[in-house]
């Protein structure tokens, strides 16, 4: 769209194409004098429009369709993008949707939306690898340098690459806290502490937004699962219907909302509450999304929230993934009632968007038949506005798509990001090995380890062993549930009884890569040299193995002793499992003693929260 001259030379966008410049598109106008002039120009079912968040699922490369039905017919401007071409493909389909969206009656931009983009986490439905993004550890990992100007010198990178294809809403971090350690999506919180995580929180959000105010230069963030994902009952993820609820057997509510508070009060944009219906705790028992205690006596009432609140997605129709899988409707503790009775919970919680939904026609009715007002509708069409706006994306939405391709995995984000997977590196035990003899791996790439020795194919003619391993977990049926990493934490007994004749043949070095609080038991006897990594390419860990980098992050987590431990602790309590392996802070934090007392009605053994991270004032 090419820019009109007003009479008193300031550019605009005609975006209602009669060539005057209305309050809307006048750049010197502030932001809300801009908003309430579009929203009064909007009909309802323009406004139902813009609170659809849709998905998209695929982007063919150098495939350009000449209309969208979700933007042409429906006039949606709110998508999430999953699967994605390289960085200049995806930054001309940014162009090409905004150019659609420029053609409707009154023009307003599109604003894409990505989940995770910038690990080493593959999940069909939460994290994605395409897209050439650079790569850091997982968030956990983050949290285990304990850095929170790196953290948000990696989060204002990350931010820059998503910028350059277009993505402007970033859908996440999670506040989380990681206190059932079952949980499959620890990997994506910062920890079990909930001073660590909001210190944490604080310097990723400052990283993405730029500040607490949005601008052209933001991402903005959308912080979730309010009130908090992590106590779930028996570890179990609430995309599924056996794991639909939250336990809180702990009566520890409010300490997962310390995180959420920081995120809030650094500025984050926009919040989604969870799926999981938070049993025990005195609020209605439905999931997050349709929970009015949830989203209006705590995040609007009690934190004086008035940014976005974005579903989770698919709460209502479910979803599809092409050639995938299909997940039913996860409308928790709703699940009986008519739909219409199910979007005027929605909307009567005070939510703005609906994530995953492409039907504006649910609000029109709602409306119509009297269940809502179009007041309540203008409430949160002018929140989903006035962030187009900070944005700047009424002003210019398109980005250059050769800026793109050079930006996207430059060579020196990448080596931020290496700098950051190194960091986040925990010795959990032993000693570098000698380098430069004959290597046997397991997991690593040969190309990787022959700069550190001689690769040989035997461990019987190696003078060093490095194995590489996944956190273990319990294979489950379904394509879609494969992803998420949930169950035992134990390795079976035949790993570690190979592990350890591998150990008592050769000095062996094992790292795990922590993307749940794995039990370590077995394996602390039998290893030369114990690693827990977050994410990190093999010549990083390979470097701590052979000693010519030493590993510097910390536990974000404790790691428990035993799956029984883990099994009797309870879901909402920090630091709750019995006797743990490893403390929360180790190296710096002292190693457990396996006959230490228990303790733990009066929170003072061995396994209970370190004094310092109490109110905040965590290892660093």
């Amino acid at each position: 769209m090419k820019l009109l001259r007003h009479h008193d030379g300031t550019l605009f966008r005609d975006l209602n194409h009669n060539g005057t410049m209305e309050p809307y598109e006048d750049p010197r106008l502030p932001v809300a004098d801009r908003v309430a002039d579009l929203l009064a120009r909007m009909t309802l079912a323009e406004k139902a429009a813009q609170m659809c968040h849709g998905r998209i699922f695929t982007l063919n490369p150098g495939v350009f369709p000449e209309e969208s039905a979700e933007l042409s017919d429906l006039g949606i401007t709110n998508f999430l993008l999953m699967t994605m071409p390289g960085p200049g493909v995806m930054a001309r389909w940014n162009n090409h949707l905004q150019d659609l969206a420029a053609a409707r009656r009154l023009g307003i931009p599109v604003t894409l939306a990505s989940d995770p983009r910038h690990g080493f986490a593959a999940n069909p439905l939460v994290a994605h690898l395409t897209g050439g993004f650079s790569r850091g550890p997982e968030p956990i990992g983050l949290a285990a340098t304990a850095d929170g100007a790196l953290v948000e010198e990696f989060a204002a990178a990350a931010a820059r690459e998503l910028r350059a294809v277009g993505i402007r809403v970033a859908v996440h971090p999670m506040a989380d806290l990681a206190t059932e350690p079952r949980w499959a999506r620890i990997h994506g919180t910062f920890g079990e502490d909930a001073g660590l995580a909001s210190r944490m929180l604080v310097a990723y959000i400052q990283g993405f937004q730029g500040g607490a105010d949005l601008g052209p230069d933001s991402v903005a963030c959308m912080v979730k699962h309010f009130p908090g994902g992590g106590a779930t009952a028996d570890g179990e993820d609430p995309h599924f219907s056996y794991g639909r609820f939250g336990a809180y057997p702990g009566g520890n509510l409010d300490y997962h909302l310390r995180p959420f508070r920081a995120a809030l009060e650094a500025g984050c944009a926009q919040v989604m509450p969870g799926y999981g219906i938070p049993a025990g705790t005195g609020m209605a028992e439905v999931g997050a999304c349709f929970n009015r205690d949830v989203l209006v006596g705590l995040l609007r009432e009690r934190f004086g929230f008035d940014g976005v609140i974005c579903t989770d997605f698919n709460l209502l129709a479910g979803m599809t993934i092409p050639g995938r899988g299909t997940l039913p409707a996860r409308n928790w503790g709703v699940e009986h009632l008519p739909l219409e009775e199910q979007v005027r919970m929605l909307l009567d919680a005070d939510v703005d968007q609906f994530g995953g939904e492409t039907r504006p026609e649910l609000i029109v009715d709602a409306v119509r038949s009297g269940a809502v007002t179009e007041v309540r509708i203008d409430a949160s069409v002018r929140r989903i506005l006035r962030d187009k706006f900070r944005l700047g994306l009424f002003d210019d939405p398109y980005v250059d798509a050769d800026a793109a391709e050079e930006l996207v995995g430059a060579a020196e984000t990448r080596a931020l990001g290496r700098t950051v997977q190194q960091r986040a590196l925990v010795r959990l035990t032993g000693d570098p090995l000698p380098a430069g003899g004959r290597i046997y791996v397991e997991n690593v790439g040969p190309e990787a380890a022959a700069a550190y020795g001689t690769v040989v194919a035997r461990p019987e003619d190696a003078d060093a062993a490095v194995v590489r391993l996944g956190a273990p977990y319990e294979e489950r049926d379904g394509f879609l549930e494969g992803g998420f990493h949930a169950g035992s934490l134990e390795f079976p007994a035949e790993e570690l009884d190979r592990l350890r004749k591998l150990g008592a043949a050769v000095p062996l070095a094992v790292s795990v890569c922590l993307d749940r609080p794995a039990v370590l038991t077995g394996l602390v006897d039998g290893t030369a040299l114990l690693l827990g990594d977050f994410g990190a390419a093999d010549d990083l860990v390979l470097d701590v193995v052979f000693g010519r980098a030493q590993a510097v992050g910390r536990l974000p987590f404790d790691l428990p002793s035993s799956m029984r431990a883990v099994e009797e602790s309870r879901e909402d309590v920090p630091f709750d499992t019995a006797d743990p392996l490893f403390r929360f802070g180790h190296p710096s934090a002292p190693r457990t003693t396996p006959d230490a007392p228990p303790g733990r009605s009066a929170g003072t053994g061995p396994h209970a929260q370190p004094d310092a991270s109490a109110e905040g004032e965590d290892y660093a």
